[in-house]
């Protein structure tokens, strides 16, 4: 597999991700501090992890031509040696062209020219098959418009060296959101908390879009199979993870509202993910007492 660091320039359609990764070794006992919250698999101290490898941050973007340039330039301040993935959608307001720019001067950071608006998972799960297939140890989840704070990202690398997943979490101690409406954290909270109690997860923000995977995990997920996009797809990948046995860490972190350009979110985004929650923990149950596994 090909050297992160000599990575190249990744083209529209990203290569299938390769399965079936040896088991890693070697010490992993840092947790993320005190505050962190650890799920899924507990491994009590005895399983090891190896190195993490080079990071590649993905910030997909659809029309975040403002916002682009400086949340990639905080991520280069904040971890200097993590490599930028911009997913970009075709966006008509020239984030591409922006991002093109940047790539220019700038060798840690890369372009990935998609079609068009395909959704937040079809982007996320582009750049995960694009980093994995060009060698990179984390694959990072962040937005583009600043909510997600690339100074928190150390402390989410700091717990990934004893984890599979981390998660940065609003809904734990120590967590919190800047400047939100009341009705949208009522939906946020609502939405993980419904999700926890279908799905039987301990997992306390599942809707959370801050993430840090090694690159093992994302190939244990059964990508392949994932069709779910914006709440939804965060909320898939986190159960999948807990099913497949890997061991999740919440960190709390600070999430700011958007100051530039528009949210995403809509009506359908979070009708798609309470049909599909419900779905897969009514299948599940019915897997559960037919003796069967789920899918």
């Amino acid at each position: 597999m090909s050297d992160a660091r000599e990575a190249e320039e990744p083209t529209t359609q990203a290569d299938q991700p390769r399965t079936g990764a040896d088991e890693a070794d070697g010490p992993g006992t840092e947790d993320g501090g005190p505050e962190s919250r650890r799920t899924g698999q507990d491994d009590g101290g005895r399983r090891k992890y190896g190195p993490l490898g080079t990071v590649l941050v993905i910030i997909p973007t659809f029309n975040e031509a403002e916002n682009i340039a400086p949340i990639v330039a905080r991520v280069r301040e904040s971890v200097p040696d993590a490599h930028v993935l911009v997913a970009d959608d075709n966006s008509p307001d020239g984030t591409g062209k922006v991002a093109d720019e940047l790539a220019a001067d700038d060798d840690h950071v890369k372009v990935l020219h998609r079609k068009g608006k395909e959704g937040l998972g079809a982007a996320y799960l582009a750049g995960f098959r694009w980093g994995i297939e060009h060698g990179y140890g984390v694959l990072v989840e962040m937005d583009a418009d600043g909510s997600h704070q690339p100074e928190e990202l150390p402390r989410l690398l700091t717990a990934l060296k004893g984890s599979d997943l981390v998660i940065g979490s609003r809904w734990v101690p120590g967590g919190r959101i800047v400047n939100w409406p009341k009705s949208r954290e009522f939906i946020s909270r609502g939405g993980s908390t419904y999700s926890r109690l279908m799905l039987d997860v301990p997992i306390r923000d599942m809707t959370a879009g801050y993430r840090a995977f090694r690159k093992e995990t994302l190939e244990g997920l059964g990508m392949e199979a994932v069709a779910s996009q914006g709440y939804c797809f965060q909320i898939d990948l986190a159960w999948r993870a807990v099913k497949a046995g890997f061991h999740v860490i919440e960190v709390p972190v600070t999430f700011i509202e958007r100051e530039r350009g528009e949210s995403k979110m809509s009506r359908d985004i979070v009708t798609e993910a309470a049909w599909r929650v419900m779905s897969w923990g009514v299948g599940s149950r019915v897997n559960k007492l037919l003796g069967r596994k789920d899918q």
